[in-house]
């Protein structure tokens, strides 16, 4: 029977974290230089098309369908019984709400709603976790190799990996946690980012140029829609509007002021300034570092995850100066180690499984050094698996139609060669000789550095 409430609920998140990538396109623009803000956006809007199309044709089935009943190869990958999203439209996600640590009847058919939406929920997942990768290649990776990419990496690494973890593969037959997607999600993709960042090199001028954010406002603005989103992408990932989703939600909220003042703090102390980058970082750190734990922990335990990911990947984003790799816009420093935090974190801290075989991290009463254990696998089996197999497929990509734009057209800018359009148009703020009812036309500056 299909619960109205619950399937208002599940449309609205699936809304809200569909709005996240776009949030992404302005968070990451803003990052960029003004040269490359379009192809930077156009990357994570491309991803939302791409994805969409590979999900629906094969991409749910590979992800979700469990015909094979968790045995044999069905534990690596799923079936293909829903290709097209065939047979999805009359089937209905039968979720289960414990009471009392016993499933009842009544609870079982409390919080059912329409495959289809899950199917509809679940690609939002796939389409942000794919753009997230974008952030470590700006300004210098070709548009139709990202294409490729995109769809390819889909297919071979977040459609397993997402079976792994939520489809009833290998990982979930073990019991690893992983709420809303610290492993599929952000471990995934920023295993992914450091190998295409390795793959495509450092950018022209690297170290030696500034390349600052040009238009922190864009940043900002990207970050209050990927706070205000995710709330949709954690609570959601209850899929039922119940006691669980208002401790997701709620662990949400504090893991992320406490990662943002906390990433404040260490500027303050370490550069003397609080910086706009810096509460956008940390807010960003603490929303991918609660994800994994969010409907797991007690809010006290959010506060310290959040500032385990506030310190912890403001230090971590300088890495890739010490270790000499370009990651343009600090997808690893952020993702994949605050996906790291988060989904360790669980290990000592989670304190409600409510699916079989789960267990309490060894700090909460109750607790077994074997959940530790799984939380560590999980990281290190996504994140060497996506990392391989992101490296190979770059470099295919990379030896057969190029993935780098040439070394004219990054100094040119992505955003002319690749579109033909720039992001600002400052012709008729600059131009010579154009009167104005003030008075005189001011002079053409001699250099306009964009």
């Amino acid at each position: 029977m299909i619960d109205s409430g619950t399937t208002a609920w599940m449309l609205v998140c699936t809304a809200l974290v569909l709005l996240m990538t776009p949030g992404l396109a302005f968070f990451y623009g803003g990052m960029t230089r003004a040269k490359s803000v379009l192809n930077m956006m156009m990357m994570s809007f491309v991803a939302i098309i791409v994805v969409t199309i590979a999900w629906v044709l094969y991409g749910y089935s590979l992800a979700f369908d469990t015909a094979g009943e968790g045995g044999g190869i069905n534990q690596i990958i799923g079936g293909l019984d829903y290709v097209g999203l065939s047979g999805v439209f009359n089937a209905v996600y039968e979720g289960l709400i414990v009471e009392g640590g016993n499933v009842t009847a009544e609870a079982a058919a409390a919080d059912n709603f329409p495959l289809m939406v899950f199917s509809a929920f679940q690609l939002t997942f796939a389409v942000i976790t794919v753009a997230l990768i974008s952030g470590a290649i700006a300004d210098r990776a070709k548009f139709g190799a990202w294409v490729l990419f995109s769809l390819v990496w889909a297919t071979v690494v977040y459609f397993p990996v997402a079976h792994w973890v939520w489809g009833g593969g290998w990982l979930t037959q073990l019991g690893i946690e992983d709420f809303a997607g610290g492993t599929v999600v952000h471990i995934n993709a920023g295993a992914a980012a450091l190998a295409l960042a390795l793959v495509l090199g450092k950018r022209q001028g690297w170290r030696k140029e500034p390349m600052r954010p040009h238009n922190l406002t864009l940043v900002l603005l990207g970050t209050g829609l990927l706070w205000f989103g995710w709330f949709g992408f954690n609570a959601g990932s209850e899929l039922a509007p119940d006691q669980t989703a208002g401790l997701a939600f709620m662990n949400t909220q504090v893991a992320t002021a406490v990662a943002a003042g906390a990433w404040l703090v260490v500027e303050k102390l370490r550069d003397g300034h609080a910086t706009t980058l810096g509460v956008a970082s940390g807010a960003v750190a603490g929303l991918v570092a609660i994800t994994p734990a969010c409907g797991f922990v007690d809010p006290w335990a959010a506060v310290v995850i959040g500032l385990l990911a506030g310190v912890g990947c403001a230090y971590a984003v300088g890495l890739k100066y010490k270790l000499g790799f370009d990651d343009s816009l600090d997808v690893v420093g952020v993702h994949l180690v605050g996906g790291v935090i988060g989904a360790v974190a669980l290990g000592f801290v989670a304190a409600y499984p409510f699916l079989p075989g789960q267990n309490k991290g060894i700090l909460i009463e109750g607790g077994q050094i074997s959940q530790l254990g799984l939380q560590v696998l999980g990281p290190v089996a996504v994140g060497g698996y996506s990392f391989v197999m992101s490296w190979v497929i770059g470099k295919i990509i990379d030896k057969t139609m190029g993935f780098r734009i040439s070394e004219e057209a990054e100094v040119t800018g992505v955003d002319i060669a690749t579109h033909a359009e720039t992001g600002y148009d400052l012709g008729t703020v600059y131009a010579s000789g154009v009167s104005s009812s003030n008075g005189p036309a001011a002079p053409a500056p001699k250099k306009v550095d964009a």
